[in-house]
């Protein structure tokens, strides 16, 4: 018995691209945070859009692991 199970994953490709999208949107909204960080320096302004939209995307993948958690195999 393994500490780490495998993860197989799913045949379904919908939930595939669901699962990719997810974290797709959090570490491309957690890299624009950082990036506004970088920017803060010079143009706050600037940095303030980095950060809502690092904020909307983290926001968005968060949900979609919520809604993948309710979705099954079977469903279509």
């Amino acid at each position: 018995m393994s500490f780490f199970k495998k993860y197989s994953g799913t045949t379904n490709l919908r939930l595939v691209r669901l699962e990719r999208m997810v974290w797709v949107l959090i570490y491309g909204g957690l890299l624009s945070i950082v990036l506004g960080l970088f920017i803060d320096q010079q143009q706050a302004q600037d940095a303030s859009l980095f950060y809502q939209i690092g904020g909307l995307a983290v926001a968005a993948g968060v949900v979609l692991i919520y809604i993948r958690s309710r979705l099954r195999e079977e469903d279509h």
